[in-house]
């Protein structure tokens, strides 16, 4: 994994090519903290040259696991990241001819570590909540397209996503877990070969 380092924020590249973990410098004294969350000439320099056109905010409560989501003909870029509360943040490759093809990166995205996740464009995305709530903000490079959703089972054992316990939990029980009617009868990756 590279670094580089722009203004205010750090970024570092992961496994999968065009993944990238964001990381700010927070300014806090007795009054709270400021931070900046986007600034486009720091992040083309970081790599990450998209035009956001639309921003998204969803609320769920421990155990909501959404995704894995994709849209098929109007693939989206995201910059993801948590207001309050704990998510655990997963992208698969999808890219065609792409050498991590299948393969996911998964992060935990908190208010308390204010991290952001980059996922370019061509990716599953997907999150659980692991705080009792959260409330999860996406940048997106094209707008939604509500007839052109793609999905993939949350635990095709192909991709093996390893997702972490609840907090508070030892270890991982998928019985806690609250998907929607449509997340529960995604495909597995091996639907899209």
């Amino acid at each position: 994994m590279a670094q580089v380092s722009s203004g205010n924020f750090t970024f570092t590249t992961t496994e999968i090519e065009g993944v990238v973990i964001v990381d700010a410098k927070v300014y806090g004294d007795r009054r709270g903290y400021f931070m900046e969350t986007y600034k486009r000439h720091d992040f083309v320099a970081g790599g990450i040259a998209c035009d956001f056109v639309q921003d998204n905010q969803s609320s769920s409560t421990r155990g909501v696991l959404r995704g894995l989501h994709f849209q098929i003909e109007h693939p989206q870029a995201k910059l993801v990241r948590v207001l309050s509360g704990s998510v655990f943040d997963v992208c698969v490759d999808l890219r065609p001819n792409s050498p991590t093809w299948g393969k996911w990166e998964g992060v935990v995205l908190s208010a308390q570590n204010r991290r952001q996740l980059f996922i370019p464009r061509g990716f599953a995305h997907g999150f659980l909540v692991l705080s009792d709530e959260a409330e999860f903000s996406y940048k997106c490079d094209d707008v939604y397209h509500p007839g052109d959703e793609g999905g993939l089972m949350w635990n095709d054992p192909e991709i093996g996503i390893e997702w972490p316990a609840l907090d508070g939990d030892d270890e991982f029980d998928a019985s806690k877990l609250v998907l929607s009617d449509k997340d529960l009868t995604h495909p597995p990756l091996s639907s899209l070969q």
